[in-house]
C-alpha cells in the first residue's frame, strides 16, 4: 500500500510540474511579442458605427464607388454615403445646410468659398463662410480637360485649334458645361484663349448641368464634339482627340477638405486613405494623377 501511495504522489507531482511548464511557455510567448493560434485569429474590435457623408464632383463617381468598397471592407464600422454632382451644385447644397462631412470639388473656386482662412477676400470667399477644417485641406488630384468626339468622329475633328476655327465658322455643334460647373469654367478659359465670344457662337453650343451630362451628349452623337475631363472620357469610352494645356485653361486641381462637425476624425481618416498608394492606383487607372 505504501508503495502504491508513493507512486500516486510521484505521478501527481509530475503532472503539476508539466502544467507549470506549459504556463511558463505561454507567458514567455506573450513577453516576447509572439501570439498563440487563438490570439492570432482574434481581430481588433470595430469602433462605433459612423456614417460619412461625402460630397464629390460628378467626375469622381466611378473611382469613389470603387474606393468605398475597398475602405468599408477594412473599416466595417464605417458606412460611406455619396452625393455626386457638379461642384457648384454641391457648394449650393452645403450653403443651404445639407449634411456633409467631406467635400471634394473639381476646382479650387468652390472650396475657397467655404475656407475661413480666406475671409476678407471678397473674390475667393464672397459670403465670408468658415465651414471647412482649414488644416485638413489638400490638393488631392489633377485632371485634364479634353476634346472628345462620338464614335466614328463624323466631323473629323482633331484638335482644339481646329475646333476654334470650326466654331467661328459655324460648322460644328459643341457640348460644354454650364458656367457654374468647373468644366464649363475651364471651357470658357479655352474660349478666351482662342478669342471666341460665347454669345457669338451660342447657336452652336449645347450645355450640361455637370460633366456627365456633357459626356452623354457626345456618346449619343447628339453633338459633333464635347469638352470634358479625361477621366469622364475614359469612363464613357469616348475618343480623346486633344488635351488642353495649362496655358489654355490652367491646371485642373481637385481640392478636398473635412467640414466642421462631429465626424471630423472619421472624415480625416477617409481623406488620408484617399491619399494612399492603393487609392492613387485606382485614381490613376482612369486618368487622374496626384496633384
Amino acid at each position: 500500500m505504501k508503495k502504491y501511495l508513493s507512486l500516486l504522489l510521484a505521478l501527481c507531482l509530475t503532472l503539476s510540474l508539466a502544467a507549470c511548464g506549459s504556463k511558463a511557455d505561454t507567458s514567455a510567448n506573450a513577453a516576447d511579442g509572439s501570439q498563440t493560434q487563438d490570439n492570432a485569429s482574434t481581430e481588433a474590435p470595430a469602433g462605433e458605427p459612423v456614417e460619412l457623408i461625402v460630397f464629390a464632383a460628378a467626375s469622381m463617381t466611378e473611382t469613389m464607388n470603387q474606393l468605398k468598397e475597398m475602405y468599408e471592407q477594412n473599416n466595417p464600422n464605417v458606412t460611406i454615403t455619396y452625393n455626386f454632382d457638379s461642384s457648384g451644385t454641391l457648394l449650393k447644397q452645403i450653403k443651404e445646410g445639407a449634411d456633409c462631412d467631406l467635400f471634394i470639388s473639381a476646382a479650387p473656386k468652390q472650396m475657397n468659398a467655404m475656407d475661413g482662412s480666406l475671409i476678407g477676400d471678397a473674390e475667393k470667399n464672397p459670403d465670408g463662410l468658415d465651414l471647412i477644417v482649414t488644416d485638413s485641406r489638400v490638393d488631392l488630384l489633377e485632371n485634364k480637360v479634353t476634346l472628345t468626339v462620338p464614335a466614328g468622329n463624323p466631323k473629323g475633328i482633331e484638335s482644339f485649334d481646329q475646333l476654334a476655327e470650326l466654331l467661328k465658322g459655324g460648322d460644328v455643334m459643341l457640348a460644354i458645361g454650364n458656367s457654374d460647373v468647373p468644366v464649363g469654367q475651364y471651357t470658357l478659359k479655352i474660349f478666351n484663349y482662342y478669342g471666341i465670344d460665347e454669345t457669338a457662337v451660342a447657336n452652336k453650343l449645347t450645355y450640361g448641368n455637370n460633366v456627365k451630362e456633357v459626356a452623354a451628349q457626345v456618346s449619343e452623337g447628339a453633338v459633333d464634339c464635347g469638352i470634358i475631363y479625361a477621366t469622364d472620357a475614359h469612363s464613357a469610352g469616348l475618343t480623346v482627340v486633344d488635351s488642353a494645356t495649362a496655358e489654355m485653361c490652367g491646371q485642373v486641381i481637385y481640392p478636398a477638405a473635412v467640414l466642421k462637425g462631429d465626424k471630423e476624425d472619421a472624415a480625416q481618416d477617409f481623406l488620408a486613405y484617399l491619399q494612399t498608394d492603393a487609392a492613387m492606383t485606382v485614381f490613376e487607372s482612369v486618368g487622374f494623377s496626384a496633384a
